[in-house]
């Protein structure tokens, strides 16, 4: 790892035995939480997405990694209902999530983040986090006219978005607008809010985009944190250094269609892998080359 990438605190414990027989793109998990089949889009005429089946395993930190283009972000949008398949069938937890709407795939413990944050501008920093809890009594509108129907409820959501905040290193901001924030902070707010609606898989599409290196630290021990908490990750990064590090098990997407897949130092030295993403700059901290760690100081 560079030593201009904070480093978390502890050296993370990497999960093993995720996989059944010879790993492959595609290959069996032992216990799998999400399951996808036959998934593609097509954006006139030019193939996006084109997954043939893929497993995310239970429990562990994936990281989902490609080239820009590869379609790691679209394919985060069919599988959270952000956006339709041309075809295919996905299954979380053992259910069918085809066909059913973001918001319901969110009820139903499957949350995602975004590359450029959807904070709520115009509300504080604690109602945003409030928006995120689920089964709230005072949305029904007949129960909202009786404040003693939904009062309760709503203090328990107060109280736990208090806590969240409190973790996140967020809780001096608690008043203000989502819109004074940094980029950096509202990762930190929409890592937050995803966990008001007690997710059992986070999808995190590129949390290191855009952040300020002094916070880069604070993301990655939080990302480590949701596993410790019994979580499922699945995340869309470019920085190979934190992937190597964080990673239990990495999946490589390239023009749509999954490559390789394995633990991150079987898949960082897959000749598929060096010739579809890394490249020329295999022997190059990643960070330089999206940016983040200026050339020289890696």
């Amino acid at each position: 790892m560079s030593g201009n990438t904070p480093k978390p605190k502890t050296t993370p414990e990497k999960s093993t035995g995720l996989h059944v027989g010879e790993i492959a793109p595609g290959v069996k998990k032992v216990d799998p939480i999400l399951v996808a089949d036959g998934v593609s889009r097509s954006f006139g005429g030019l193939t996006a997405v084109d997954v043939e089946h893929l497993e995310v395993p239970r429990g562990a930190i994936t990281a989902l990694i490609g080239p820009n283009g590869a379609g790691k972000t679209t394919f985060f949008n069919l599988l959270t209902g952000f956006d339709t398949p041309d075809s295919g069938t996905w299954e979380f937890d053992g259910e069918s999530l085809a066909g059913i709407p973001a918001f319901k795939v969110a009820q139903r413990g499957q949350v995602r983040t975004f590359q450029l944050t959807k904070a709520l501008s115009l509300l504080t920093v604690l109602e945003n986090m409030k928006l995120g809890a689920k089964d709230q009594v005072g949305e029904k509108l007949w129960q909202s006219i009786f404040p003693f129907l939904w009062k309760g409820k709503e203090d328990e959501i107060e109280r736990k978005a208090l806590e969240l905040l409190e973790r996140f290193k967020l809780i001096k901001l608690k008043d203000d607008f989502a819109a004074s924030l940094s980029g950096g902070q509202r990762k930190l707010l929409e890592m937050a809010r995803a966990l008001m609606s007690e997710p059992t898989l986070v999808m995190l599409d590129e949390p290191m985009a855009g952040v300020n290196p002094a916070l880069t630290e604070s993301l990655l021990e939080h990302i480590l944190d949701l596993k410790k908490e019994g979580m499922t990750v699945l995340f869309v990064e470019h920085d190979m250094h934190m992937v190597r590090h964080i990673a239990d098990w990495v999946v490589v997407m390239a023009e749509g269609k999954i490559i390789a897949e394995g633990p991150p130092d079987v898949v960082m030295v897959n000749p598929d892998v060096v010739d579809a993403y890394l490249g020329s700059h295999q022997d190059t901290d990643l960070g330089v080359v999206t940016g983040r760690i200026p050339e020289g100081k890696q």
